[in-house]
C-alpha cells in the first residue's frame, strides 16, 4: 500500500485571541463544505457547552473532518478547533503539533492581541505554515490595512498574504479553503512504519468510556489492536475507531496523516495524558513524540458549600466534572469557619471561574470560594523541600529557611497612551521590566517578569480598567525564585480564621492586612459585644479594627434622680457584655470571604 492518499489530506488548526471570530469562521467552513446540512446549522456549532456559547469562548478542543472538492480531486481537511485562552496554552500546543498549518484569525477592528501573538509563536516554533485571516471586515470601525501592518511588524508575515474575510456573512470563506489546499503541505508519514500517534485530547462518554482524539503520524490503527501509551506505560485493546463529521462516525481503520478517535475500554480520563504517544504493543515505535509534559494546576482555592449538607453533592459534582476535565485537581479540606469542603487546583483563573460556574449552574450548588493561591516551594532549616498551595499548609515560619514563588513572563499589548499607567501597575506588583516594543505609533508591547501570585488577585481587572478595555495580556511560567514572603493570619474575636489567611510579600503585608480588616469590619455584622478583627504575622499584630457592640439604651427609663442609679445600670450592662464576649461566637458571612478578593492595592 503506498502513501499517495496523503497528498489529498490537509491538517490545520484555527488560532486566535478570544472573541476574534474563530468559532464563527469554523461554522462557515462547515457550511461551505456541506459537512452539516443547512437545516441543522446553528451558531458556534463546535462549541457544545452552554458556557462556551454565552461567553463566546472555546474551552475544549474539537476535531472535525471536512470534504472539499477541487476540480476532479476530493480533499480531506481535518479542522482542529483550539481554545483561545492562556489557561489552555498546553492544549493549543498539542493541537498545533497535530497540524501542518494554521489559520491565524485577526480582528480587523482590534488588530494583533496578546494571545494571537503567543499562539503564532507556538505555531512558528513547530514549523507550521500560517495563513493570516483578517476577520470582521464588515464592521464600521474595521481597519484591515492597520491590522496587516501590525502583522508585518510583530509576526514578520507579509500583509499581502492575508485573506480579508467576514465570518459572519461568509465573505472570503472560499478563498480560505483554497489557501488551505494551496499553502498547507500534506502530512508526511509512513503507513508501513510502526504505529506512532499523538493524543490530542480526550472526553468521557458514559456508554463508551474515554474517547481519545488522535492524530496518526505513522502506521495504522484498527479495531482489535493492542496499543500502548508510552508516557503512562499502560496497554489497551482498541474496540472502536472513527472520525468526526462532526458527529462520531465509525470507520474500519485510521492511517498515517489522518485525524480521528479511538475507544479502548479506558474507564477514567486520569488514565490518559494529553500529548502522550500511542504505539503498537507488539511492534512499538523507536521514540515517543517530543514536547510531552504533565498538565499541572497553577492556581488553587478552597470550595466550600454554603449549606454543609451539600458536601457529598459537591464531591459527586467534582468527580463528574473530572470525568471530562482531567486537569481539575481536588482533595478534602476542612476549615473551622467554613466546615468541610475541597481544596481545588486549576490551570488558571478563567479555568477556576468556569469550573465554579459549572458546579453552581449544572449541579445546583451554592459555593463559597476562598482567595486563590499559587504553589510555593518551601525549604525548611532541616533541608527538606516541599510544595505548599494553601496558607494553612505552611509550616511554622521560624523553621522556614527559604520560600520560592513561581514567576511568569508577561506580555501586554496596549494602546501607547496607556503604557505609563500599565508599567506603574507592573512595577507595583514587583515586576521586573524587560522590554517595550512599539508596533505602530499607537500600539506597543510591554514585557515584564512578574510573580504569578501578584497576577491572580485583581491584576486583569486593573489592566482592563486602566486601559479602558483595550489592553490584552498573555503569560507563560518561567521558573521559581526566592522571595521574602509572609503569611498574614486574620483573627476575629481573638480566634484565627484559617480561610482568611493569605501569603504576601513582606513589603505589602501591612497594607493588605489593613485593607482586609477594614473590609471585614464592614462585612461582619455587629454583635451584642465588641468584636476585634486583627491581622497578624506570627505573634505580631500588624493591623486592627474593632466592630462596636450593639448597645441597648439602658438609661432611657431614668428621668432624673441620682447619678449613682445611672452608673449602677451601666456597670450591670458592662458585666453582661463581658460575660457575653466570653461565651459569644461570631458568625462570619459569605461577604467576608469575598472581601479578600477585593482588597484594593
Amino acid at each position: 500500500m503506498n502513501n499517495a492518499y496523503l497528498k489529498l489530506i490537509r491538517n490545520f488548526s484555527i488560532i486566535a485571541h478570544i472573541d476574534h471570530g474563530k468559532s464563527t469562521l469554523a461554522d462557515r467552513l462547515l457550511e461551505n463544505t456541506h459537512t452539516i446540512e443547512k437545516r441543522k446549522m446553528k451558531e458556534q456549532v463546535l462549541d457544545s457547552m452552554d458556557l462556551e456559547r454565552e461567553r463566546g469562548i472555546t474551552i475544549k478542543a474539537k476535531a472535525v473532518r471536512l470534504k472539499y472538492i477541487k476540480g476532479s480531486k476530493e480533499y480531506i481537511l481535518n479542522l482542529i478547533d483550539t481554545p483561545g485562552h492562556v489557561d489552555f496554552s498546553y492544549e493549543v500546543s498539542r493541537s498545533l503539533i497535530a497540524s501542518e498549518g494554521a489559520l491565524l484569525v485577526i480582528d480587523a477592528s482590534q488588530g494583533i492581541e496578546a494571545q494571537t501573538m503567543a499562539n503564532a509563536h507556538i505555531a512558528t516554533s513547530n514549523n507550521l505554515k500560517l495563513i493570516p485571516v483578517i476577520n470582521k471586515i464588515d464592521l464600521p470601525n474595521a481597519d484591515p490595512v492597520k491590522a496587516g501592518f501590525e502583522m508585518e511588524e510583530l509576526l514578520a508575515i507579509p500583509a499581502e498574504e492575508a485573506i480579508l474575510a467576514s465570518a459572519k456573512d461568509g465573505t472570503g470563506t472560499e478563498e480560505i479553503l483554497e489557501a488551505i489546499i494551496e499553502r498547507i503541505s500534506p502530512p508526511s508519514g509512513d503507513i508501513n512504519a510502526p504505529l506512532k500517534a499523538l493524543v490530542m485530547d480526550a472526553q468521557f462518554d458514559f456508554y463508551k468510556g474515554v474517547i481519545v482524539f488522535v492524530r496518526l503520524i505513522d502506521g495504522t490503527i484498527k479495531k482489535g489492536m493492542s496499543i500502548r501509551m508510552m508516557a503512562s506505560d499502560t496497554q489497551w485493546e482498541v474496540t472502536q475507531v472513527g472520525v468526526f463529521r462532526p458527529k462520531m462516525d465509525e470507520v474500519e481503520f485510521l492511517k498515517a496523516g489522518e485525524v480521528g478517535f479511538i475507544v479502548a475500554g479506558i474507564k477514567a480520563l486520569k488514565d490518559i495524558k494529553i500529548g502522550d504517544t500511542i504505539t503498537d504493543s507488539s511492534n512499538p515505535c523507536s521514540a515517543p513524540l517530543p514536547g510531552f509534559k504533565e498538565v499541572k494546576p497553577m492556581v488553587f482555592c478552597g470550595l466550600f458549600p454554603v449549606m454543609t449538607e451539600q458536601y457529598t453533592e459537591l464531591k459527586d459534582a467534582l468527580q463528574k466534572l473530572q470525568l471530562n476535565d482531567s486537569s481539575i485537581f481536588f482533595e478534602p479540606e476542612s476549615s473551622e469557619a467554613l466546615g468541610f469542603g475541597y481544596r481545588c487546583g486549576f490551570l488558571g483563573l478563567l479555568h477556576m471561574e468556569i469550573v465554579q460556574e459549572r458546579l453552581e449552574r449544572e449541579y445546583n450548588l451554592n459555593l463559597i470560594a476562598t482567595a486563590p493561591n499559587v504553589e510555593y516551594m518551601v525549604k525548611t532549616s532541616s533541608g527538606n523541600m516541599f510544595v505548599c498551595d494553601s496558607p494553612s499548609a505552611f509550616p511554622d515560619f521560624a523553621s522556614i529557611e527559604e520560600i520560592q514563588e513561581p514567576y511568569v513572563k508577561l506580555s501586554v499589548i496596549t494602546p501607547s497612551d496607556y503604557v505609563g499607567p500599565l508599567m506603574q501597575l507592573c512595577q507595583a506588583r514587583r515586576g521586573i521590566y524587560i522590554n517595550t516594543e512599539y508596533l505602530t505609533a499607537s500600539r506597543a508591547v510591554v514585557i515584564y517578569e512578574l510573580p504569578l501570585g501578584e497576577i491572580i488577585w485583581d491584576f486583569y481587572d486593573k489592566l482592563k480598567s486602566m486601559s479602558r478595555g483595550y489592553a490584552s495580556m498573555d503569560y507563560e511560567l518561567i521558573d521559581y525564585r526566592a522571595a521574602d514572603l509572609k503569611r498574614v493570619d486574620i483573627l476575629v474575636n481573638h480566634e484565627k480564621v484559617d480561610s482568611l489567611s493569605f501569603i504576601t510579600h513582606e513589603s505589602f503585608a501591612y497594607r493588605k492586612a489593613k485593607a482586609l480588616v477594614e473590609r471585614l469590619k464592614e462585612a461582619i455584622p455587629r454583635q451584642m459585644f465588641p468584636v476585634p478583627i486583627q491581622g497578624a504575622i506570627g505573634g505580631n499584630i500588624i493591623s486592627r479594627e474593632t466592630i462596636p457592640a450593639i448597645r441597648k439604651d439602658v438609661l432611657a427609663k431614668c428621668y432624673g434622680g441620682d447619678i449613682t442609679r445611672k452608673r449602677k445600670l451601666l456597670e450591670k450592662q458592662k458585666e453582661g457584655k463581658k460575660r457575653m464576649k466570653q461565651v459569644g461566637s461570631v458568625e462570619i458571612p459569605q461577604e467576608a470571604f469575598m472581601a479578600i478578593l477585593k482588597v484594593d492595592e
